[in-house]
């Protein structure tokens, strides 16, 4: 499954007839749709020199999360430590925001510009437990072609 996004990801990231944002919310929409366990799939990234995140393109529920302070929650937390984050049970983190009471699972993947933080993916799923390595690998794959896209 992954192996085929991938070649979709990169085709939709090399069309520059549309805006970066516009592409990358094409990748929320492909995520999305295509890997059962992506219930929410969006794109945090920071909001100026504020030490804060700002929501960029997502697919899924509507969140009133569009702003999280750095340290806050799990995408807080990742854009502190620069590492990927993975929850198999959100309510065992006590340092969680709940963006819906379905969700029961969270992977956030840091997304480097020229080896600086600048943002990150963010998944949220219904489905307890649902992130294997490769799911990591697969993100981590998402976020190297997204940086060359908003460079």
């Amino acid at each position: 499954m992954f192996d085929d996004l991938k070649s979709q990801i990169s085709e939709i990231l090399n069309t520059f007839e549309n805006t970066a944002e516009a592409r990358i919310q094409r990748i929320c929409d492909l995520l999305q749709e295509n890997v059962p366990h992506y219930d929410w799939v969006g794109f945090y990234f920071r909001n100026g020199n504020k030490e804060e995140l700002k929501l960029g393109p997502y697919a899924g529920e509507p969140t009133d999360h569009t702003i999280i302070p750095f340290g806050k929650g799990i995408c807080g937390q990742v854009a502190v430590s620069n590492q990927n984050f993975v929850v198999p049970d959100v309510k065992a983190q006590d340092n969680y925001i709940a963006c819906s009471i379905t969700v029961k699972a969270e992977i956030v993947v840091p997304l480097f510009v020229n080896g600086e933080n600048i943002g990150q993916i963010d998944i949220d799923s219904n489905t307890a437990n649902p992130f294997t390595e490769e799911d990591e690998r697969f993100l981590e794959f998402v976020n190297l072609e997204v940086a060359k896209t908003i460079v």
